[in-house]
């Protein structure tokens, strides 16, 4: 066991856990932050994605002691414009069923708008890759972040 502090949405958060323990379990049980989910746990579905100085990363894969003082941002703290705008698009085009793979989505999504504000189907196709979602809204998904896309715009 270890003692590392994570700096979590702006805020920094204590926890003890092994150094190969997951950063995921680091989020859910020792930050308390619920929203990042468990799915695969070999990096392959895409539910445990968070924002690691700024790039979309695997929770479920990276040990926390690879964190060292990285900012990370779950989906409890995505508040820039272009989350709003996928939050919104998500909303206004009914996208989650179940809703278990959706902050993965939302955390994904955000980061490709924030690289490529005008993104091709292609483009988001490419950046979704590892986003599984066991409802198959794929195709929401897609119109969602277009028209997250075009609220940028204005």
């Amino acid at each position: 066991m270890a003692a590392f502090v994570l700096k979590i949405n702006g805020g920094e958060h204590r926890v003890d856990v092994d150094p190969q323990t997951p950063l995921l379990w680091a989020i859910r049980d020792g930050a308390g932050l619920m929203g990042t989910k468990y799915g695969c746990g070999v990096a392959q579905c895409g539910a445990c994605t968070v924002h690691v100085d700024g790039q979309p990363v695997r929770s479920c894969s990276l040990p926390v002691s690879a964190v060292g003082a990285s900012e990370i941002i779950t989906i409890e703290g995505i508040k820039s414009r272009e989350a709003q705008a996928v939050q919104k698009a998500w909303v206004a085009l009914d996208v989650p069923q179940c809703g278990y793979c959706q902050s993965g989505q939302v955390m994904s999504a955000t980061s490709l708008l924030s690289l490529n504000p005008k993104p091709t189907d292609e483009d988001i196709d490419l950046a979704m890759t590892g986003n599984i979602c066991r409802c198959a809204t794929y195709v929401r998904i897609r119109a969602a972040i277009h028209d997250a896309a075009k609220s940028l715009e204005g």
